[in-house]
C-alpha cells in the first residue's frame, strides 16, 4: 500500500496539521480531529535503499531485520538525522490521510517543529510537505504548539510555562505575548532513559536486550520518584557469556536508579529555564503552576519530583502524547490569531 501511496503528488486536503517528532509522527486534519498516530520509522534496504516499510510496519521490524535490511529512525535527538528518509516518511504519511479524502483545494499545512530546528531541517520539511501538494506550509516550535494545545491563553502578556518531555529532546519554554521568553532544549528524552536501561542490562546482568524492550520495560516500571507500589518483571534476552536467551527479573527501585542521570538532567534544564525567566512572568508561573506534555512526562513520578525540587505546581496533560498536533489543529482553526507564532 504504501508504495501506491508514495506515487503522484496531490493532497486533496483542506487543513493539515503535523508532529513530526522523533518517536511519533501524529496528522491532525482540520474538521476530523487526529487521523494518524505512526511511529517515526522506515525500513530500508541497504544495498539499494529501497523502503520496504514505514511507520508500524517497520518499527515492527526493529532488532528483528535480516542482513540487508535496516529499520531506521530518521529523526535523532529531536532532529532530522537524515533529510531524505525523513521527507519519504512525512510525504507518505500525509498521502496516506489523503488516500481517502477527497477536497476541492491544495492544504495548508502546519508541522511542529523543535525549536532549535537548522535551516536545513526547515528546507526539508517544506519540500517534504510540497512534495505531498501543500499549497502552504507553516511550522511552528514544538513547545508553542504544545501550550496551544493544551489551552494555554499564549497571547496574553500572563507567563506560561511548558515542559515537552519527547523521545529525542525536552524543551521548557516560557510563554508569553505570543513569543518564547525564556526557553532551553536538551537532547534528552524518552531515547535516553531507553539507551540506560539497555546499558544497566548489560553491565549488571550480562543481558542483551533491544530498544523495543527497554521502552517497554520504562512504561511498565519506570519511575523518576519512589512509588507506593514497587514492581519487578521478567526481562528477556541474549546472555553475553554463553550467548543463549535467558530471562532475569528487574524491579522498579533499579529502573528508577539506571533513569537516574537523564531524568537529573530534564530537573536542571527546567531550573535553569526558571533562572532566566523575568521575574514577572516568575511570579505568573508560581500562580499557575508548569505544564507538562510529551510522552515522557508519563514516566511515574516525574512530576512529583519536579514538584519536589521546584516547590512549583505542575499539572500533567491528560493527552499528553497529541498536546503538539493539538495545537497544530488550533492554530489551524483561526490562523490569523496564530500569524505570528508562524514561521514559513
Amino acid at each position: 500500500m504504501w508504495k501506491r501511496l508514495l506515487r503522484g503528488s496531490f493532497l486533496p486536503i483542506n487543513d493539515v496539521g503535523v508532529d513530526l517528532g522523533t518517536a511519533n509522527t501524529l496528522v491532525y486534519v482540520a474538521g476530523e480531529g487526529i487521523v494518524l498516530n505512526e511511529p517515526s520509522v522506515v525500513a530500508v534496504e541497504k544495498s539499494t535503499g529501497r523502503i520496504m516499510g514505514i511507520g508500524l510496519e517497520a518499527k515492527r521490524m526493529l532488532g528483528r531485520t535480516p542482513q540487508g535490511v535496516e529499520a531506521v529512525r530518521p529523526l535523532k535527538d529531536g532532529v532530522i538525522a537524515d533529510v531524505d528518509v525523513t521527507e519519504i516518511m512525512l510525504r507518505y504519511f500525509l498521502k496516506t490521510v489523503s488516500a481517502d479524502r477527497v477536497f476541492k483545494v491544495r492544504p495548508r499545512v502546519v508541522v511542529g517543529v523543535p525549536s532549535g530546528i537548522t535551516e536545513l531541517e526547515r528546507r526539508a520539511v517544506r519540500s517534504s510537505a510540497h512534495a505531498a501538494g501543500a499549497k502552504e506550509v507553516y511550522m511552528v516550535s514544538e513547545p508553542m504548539a504544545a501550550a496551544i494545545g493544551v489551552g494555554l491563553p499564549v497571547e496574553t502578556p500572563t507567563g506560561n510555562m511548558v515542559i515537552d518531555v519527547g523521545g529525542g529532546t525536552t524543551e521548557i519554554a516560557v510563554i508569553a505575548l505570543s513569543g518564547l521568553v525564556a526557553e532551553t532544549s536538551i537532547r534528552v528524552g524518552g531515547d535516553e532513559l531507553d539507551e540506560a536501561i539497555v546499558s544497566f542490562l548489560r553491565k549488571n546482568y550480562n543481558l542483551l536486550i533491544g530498544e523495543p524492550t527497554a521502552e517497554a520495560i520504562k512504561i511498565q516500571i519506570g519511575s523518576a520518584y519512589p512509588t507506593e507500589e514497587e514492581r519487578d518483571m521478567g526481562v528477556k534476552g541474549r546472555d553475553l557469556v554463553s550467548g543463549i536467551p535467558k530471562t532475569v527479573r528487574v524491579n522498579s527501585a533499579e529502573v528508577r536508579e539506571c533513569i537516574l542521570e537523564p531524568i537529573q538532567q530534564i530537573v536542571g534544564a527546567v531550573r535553569r529555564a526558571l533562572e532566566i525567566t523575568p521575574p514577572e512572568l516568575a511570579a505568573d508561573i508560581v500562580d499557575r503552576g508548569i505544564v507538562m506534555t510529551g510522552g515522557g512526562s508519563l514516566i511515574r513520578g516525574l512530576d512529583m519530583l519536579l514538584r519536589e525540587e521546584t516547590g512549583l505546581p505542575i499539572h500533567v496533560d491528560e493527552e499528553p502524547l497529541t498536546c503538539v498536533v493539538r495545537g497544530t489543529g488550533r492554530i489551524l482553526d483561526d490562523i490569523p490569531r496564530y500569524r505570528s507564532v508562524l514561521t514559513t
